[in-house]
């Protein structure tokens, strides 16, 4: 039996991330580890805080003492009615609004907690409008509902284009989703622009009388440097959908544990989080891990060090600045978004996949742009070790040398 046409199509041009991550490894048996850099997948490689571990052990002596009874069965759909009202105070916290515990659902990972939300609000041919570039599995989740992505420009810096949003806005319109601090350019969008957006969709939902959902992907936002904050969502719009994940903040991606919070004010809010639950189940999550619940619930204002997340986006720079290759500096995250360089005649050389398979000849894996509706860019991911990021100089600077001599 054939399998189906549409699966069959993605694979053909499968995640270009997971590929590359696939190559590394195949590089790193044929050369060794240590002489491979490898900056492909966003794959954190810090411990957890030792928070986690503490409440870790806790809880798992309290499993053994049988004083845990029931804790690993099935739960409401949403999660824990304990855990929500924790979560709901992070949540209120981050965000400057008082958010009820019923506001939230808990997810297997922002992934998961993107398809409920794609699940609850898309009709057949409904629009979700993003910013370019962008997380390319947001495509898969929209079409997983039938829905249909829409692609708008961003300004030179990746600041969101505004009047770009504004275009594209129409009567289909479900949705905008915005990823701040943004993976790939490690943008973060300033409180003006969430402000402007939101009066934007405020003013479209009044001509049209469909207020679009702001959907808020943000499981980067405690990964921020120094005099960065990323400024609330659910308080600046009322039809607003917070979805993250601790993957990057407690380095639990493996665990895929989550969390969508609705905006207090949202409109049609019971239908909306009925919705929602509904979805978490009919799409074979059924509930978020319950042993990762009760550990997350526990951990509201634990991070991993994002100093040293800081000190290896320094180190990149220096690298890349040694390496006379120009980029994007970012703001949060742990990317580094890199401008193929010009070829030795000036010409742009916008080839972001020839630049990427020059680098590999060099053991340097990156991603090219064109994974992220942005060609002429490579992503690179700079959670791994510091001394490789810095032994990758010589790497880099003979991959752009026999690059511009092509």
């Amino acid at each position: 039996m054939a399998i189906a046409r549409a699966v069959k199509e993605a694979l053909a041009s499968a995640s270009m991330i997971r590929r590359m991550f696939e190559e590394g490894n195949e590089l790193k048996k044929k050369y060794g580890k240590e002489n491979v850099f490898d900056f492909s997948l966003g794959n954190p490689d810090l411990a957890p805080p030792e928070a986690f571990h503490r409440v870790l052990y806790r809880l798992a002596e309290e499993d053994k003492a049988g004083k845990a009874k029931g804790k690993h069965g099935y739960m409401s759909n949403a999660g824990y009615p304990e855990v929500r009202e924790a979560i709901s105070k992070k949540a209120s916290i981050d965000h400057n609004s008082l958010v009820p515990p019923s506001h939230i659902i808990m997810t297997c990972g922002a992934a998961g907690g993107l398809n409920v939300v794609f699940k609850s609000i898309l009709n057949p041919g409904d629009e979700v409008i993003v910013s370019k570039p962008y997380f390319m599995e947001y495509r898969s989740y929209v079409n997983n509902h039938s829905g249909k992505l829409i692609e708008t420009s961003s300004l030179p810096d990746f600041s969101l284009d505004l009047k770009a949003i504004e275009n594209a806005l129409s009567p289909k319109t479900a949705a905008v989703i915005i990823n701040s601090p943004n993976n790939p350019t490690g943008k973060v969008y300033p409180k003006k622009d969430i402000a402007l957006l939101s009066e934007l969709l405020k003013n479209h939902g009044k001509k049209t009388g469909r207020f679009p959902y702001l959907i808020a992907d943000e499981p980067y936002r405690e990964i921020v440097y120094k005099g960065i904050t990323v400024p609330p969502v659910l308080s600046a719009y009322e039809e607003s959908i917070v979805v993250t994940s601790y993957s990057k903040s407690l380095s639990l991606s493996g665990e895929r544990i989550g969390f969508i919070a609705a905006g207090p004010e949202i409109s049609d809010a019971e239908d909306l989080l009925d919705s929602l639950v509904y979805a978490n189940r009919v799409l074979g999550f059924v509930n978020a891990p319950a042993l990762m619940q009760r550990i997350v619930a526990e951990l509201n204002g634990e991070t991993v060090a994002i100093d040293v997340y800081e000190r290896r986006r320094d180190a990149f720079k220096e690298v890349l600045d040694n390496a006379g290759i120009v980029y994007a500096e970012p703001e949060g995250a742990f990317y580094m978004f890199v401008k193929v360089p010009a070829k030795k005649d000036g010409n742009p050389a916008a080839d972001d996949k020839a630049f990427s398979d020059c680098l590999k000849k060099h053991l340097v894996l990156g991603v090219p742009g064109s994974s992220f509706a942005a060609p002429g860019w490579i992503r690179f991911a700079y959670c791994a070790d510091e001394n490789s990021i810095r032994s990758s100089l010589g790497a880099f600077t003979k991959a752009v040398e026999e690059w511009k001599s092509l």
